[in-house]
């Protein structure tokens, strides 16, 4: 007999996959901008100076409520999908060895996903570092004992602070740099020649951006593979000590990071969406303080990322049965719905499609981000009426059933 606050029923977590669903549209919020500006350190580009009030308000919401909030979330329920599967798998096949052998398959599948992503239609493609990552961060821990699984969190952490202290040591030489006016305006023709190139190009053109970016992008995820390593580990114990699977039980664990995550969260996302957005307004003035402010932005934004965590944990049950209804689907054709919001978005925006991105203001790329989040809610909804998964998840199953048909 379930618990009074326990969902019923629910055999794939509906609130996991729901949390999964926000993580995708939470993304896209984030990742439509880059659409238009292309892989530089200015992320929202150049605010005109014509912008009107719902233009700056875009951007400020944006760095404020998604930027590093929602990619936290869904590297954390990596981690937690990775037990969940490999459960599933041993309890099939009867053995952890060919529950990992599986697990290598579906991280075989992601990378591929990764790279035709990247290269034909989207240079921000997390799918390779994921899937990278998985083989580097997870692998032999399906079975492991909590001790050893702690272990490894603890040297991850150890190197992500590392490499946090040396950037906040090279962000405080830029109070002396006399080449940071000169820097900063060779970052702002960087992001306008991206955007002439991503709004006005055409497909040729805008491909071998594209390529050059994602070639950019994922050699300098080697610096963002610490926090990523800290995120999937944290989802494993998740599911290991039930926080997740189980959050009825834990009411007051989340409680205490819902209260932790918005009290560090909300006072250092409201001074990073304060600094990036007067960035975007002058960008050859950018305060020394931004550098610094983005070196910790995993830490300040991991936080608020938790705090909306334990806000669906602690959600009462008509919100869960909402959410389930709704965002679950969503969440349960994650893989899909994260490719076809690249692929919609360089239709709509870039210069081969519509390009809208040359044509329309930041507000205007927000609208964009919510048509698609509303499109996918109302598909998501109808197609699992009828299929048990999403098509891409679907070819995902085949592909690693006939690889484990023959093997």
């Amino acid at each position: 007999m379930n618990p009074p606050s326990a969902p019923t029923n629910y055999a794939r977590h509906a609130h996991i996959d729901a949390l999964r669903g926000i993580a995708v549209f939470g993304i896209l919020l984030v990742n439509v901008f880059s659409f238009i500006w292309g892989f530089n350190s200015l992320r929202y580009g150049v605010l005109p100076v014509d912008a009107s009030l719902f233009d700056i308000l875009s951007v400020a919401f944006v760095a404020f409520f998604a930027e590093q909030k929602f990619y936290p979330i869904f590297a954390f329920l990596f981690g937690a999908s990775f037990v969940l599967i490999a459960r599933s798998a041993k309890e099939k096949l009867g053995r952890w060895s060919d529950a990992e052998q599986l697990y290598r398959r579906r991280m075989k599948w992601l990378l591929a996903c990764g790279v035709v992503h990247g290269v034909l239609i989207w240079f921000g493609d997390i799918l390779t570092v994921y899937a990278i990552a998985g083989f580097w961060v997870l692998s032999g821990l399906a079975n492991a004992k909590l001790r050893r699984v702690r272990k490894h969190l603890y040297v991850w952490l150890g190197i992500f602070a590392a490499l946090l202290l040396l950037n906040v040591f090279f962000g405080t030489q830029l109070f002396s740099s006399d080449d940071l006016i000169a820097q900063s305006k060779n970052e702002a023709y960087a992001v306008e020649a991206a955007r002439t190139t991503y709004t006005y190009g055409g497909y040729l053109s805008i491909a071998v951006q594209r390529v050059r970016d994602y070639i950019s992008v994922t050699t300098q995820s080697v610096f963002i593979l610490p926090h990523i390593a800290v995120l999937f580990l944290l989802g494993l114990i998740s599911v290991r000590r039930g926080w997740l699977t189980q959050p009825w039980r834990h009411t007051i664990f989340w409680r205490r990071v819902r209260l932790a995550g918005f009290a560090i969260g909300i006072p250092f996302n409201l001074i990073w969406a304060t600094l990036i957005l007067a960035e975007a307004i002058d960008p050859l003035h950018p305060s020394p303080y931004s550098y610094i402010a983005y070196a910790w932005l995993p830490v300040g934004g991991s936080c608020l990322a938790a705090a909306y965590v334990a806000c669906l944990m602690l959600a009462g049950s008509g919100t869960q049965r909402w959410l389930a209804d709704w965002m679950a689907p969503v969440g349960r054709m994650a893989l899909s719905n994260y490719l076809m919001q690249s692929l919609l978005c360089s239709v709509l925006i870039q210069g081969f499609g519509f390009g809208l991105g040359a044509s329309w203001s930041p507000a205007g790329w927000m609208l964009i981000a919510f048509a698609i989040m509303l499109l996918q809610l109302l598909l998501s909804r109808w197609w699992l009426s009828t299929h048990t998964q999403g098509p891409l998840e679907a070819l995902s199953r085949r592909y690693i059933n006939r690889k484990q048909t023959a093997a």
